[in-house]
């Protein structure tokens, strides 16, 4: 847990409460807040099976399961490679469209190129509103809404110097949803879809983790056949990425029940609040029944 990106403090806080959970169930185990020195740690802790909460740059990316799948560590979560691919919004945009789920209309921005350059295309091939969102990053660090020319200006030319790549993608309003994908093999199912009505414009950083910021509803309030999509584009995101274990997939449903992949996060928060844990009361579980069913898929065959 923790490590060094953006995503940090969440991280820390989802690991709390999963090593409280391990430990109230007769675990031996222990935190360890990622550094250059982790492989040492790992040593030293004697470990015989990680399970990540590494948010972010760093955890997500594919780079400490690498480790892990080096030191011959069964870990949980997905591996490098679908690590990698699910932490590119890009790559994974690339690859759903192969399998036909779908996703908003999208401009992929390289930052090596002017903002006056990535704005004109945005316009050509989009319009507005439209949202901006940095390539690799999560909890929505570094997105920002256009709604005219002059914002998308403004906003463009502090993203194309903080980030390398990003994604532009025509900004749906619709209901937010985000559905958990459990278990591997024949196992694998979908959780109840979490509806999220967020006070803010979109579900920001902000809306994420600000208590009272958002109002969430599960099961969502969605038609019988948008539920029934939902699932199923959950599942068949998460397999086309090659995930496995855990993930949960974010969607926009559009005023005419239509649904649009987002992305899919590849370590789901874990805080007692957050999505994934949510979910699974509606299923009828409970927070320590996730931690060990996610537990039990640790692996270093993948």
């Amino acid at each position: 847990m923790g490590g060094i990106s953006g995503e940090r403090e969440i991280s820390l806080r989802s690991g709390k409460g999963v090593l409280e959970s391990l430990k109230k169930q007769g675990y031996d185990a222990v935190g360890i807040d990622v550094g250059a020195d982790v492989d040492i740690r790992l040593r030293e802790e004697n470990i015989e099976a990680a399970f990540i909460i590494l948010h972010g740059i760093g955890g997500e990316d594919g780079s400490i399961q690498g480790l892990l799948q080096t030191m011959k560590i069964p870990y949980t979560g997905s591996g490098v490679r679908a690590s990698a691919l699910a932490m590119d919004k890009e790559l994974t945009k690339l690859v759903i469209g192969q399998f036909g789920i779908p996703f908003a209309k999208t401009v992929y921005i390289d930052c090596g190129q002017s903002a006056e350059f990535a704005a004109k295309e945005i316009v050509e091939k989009i319009g507005f509103p439209v949202i901006v969102k940095p390539t690799a990053e999560g909890s929505s660090l570094g997105c920002f809404i256009a709604h005219d020319r002059n914002e998308l200006d403004s906003g463009l030319v502090k993203f194309v110097a903080d980030f390398k790549r990003g994604v532009a993608e025509s900004f749906i309003s619709g209901t937010e949803i985000t559905v958990g994908v459990l278990g591997d093999g024949d196992n694998i199912r979908a959780l109840p879809a979490l509806e999220l009505v967020p006070k803010n414009e979109y579900y920001d950083f902000e809306a994420k983790y600000t208590k009272g910021m958002t109002d969430f509803f599960c099961p969502a309030r969605l038609d019988e056949n948008a539920s029934r999509l939902a699932a199923k584009y959950a599942i068949e995101t998460h397999l086309a990425l090659g995930c496995h274990g855990a993930s949960r997939v974010d969607f926009i449903v559009d005023k005419q029940n239509n649904l649009f992949c987002l992305e899919l996060n590849s370590i789901p928060g874990m805080t007692p609040t957050s999505d994934l844990p949510e979910e699974i009361k509606a299923e009828g579980g409970t927070y320590d029944s996730l931690v060990l069913e996610i537990l039990s898929t640790a692996t270093c065959d993948r």
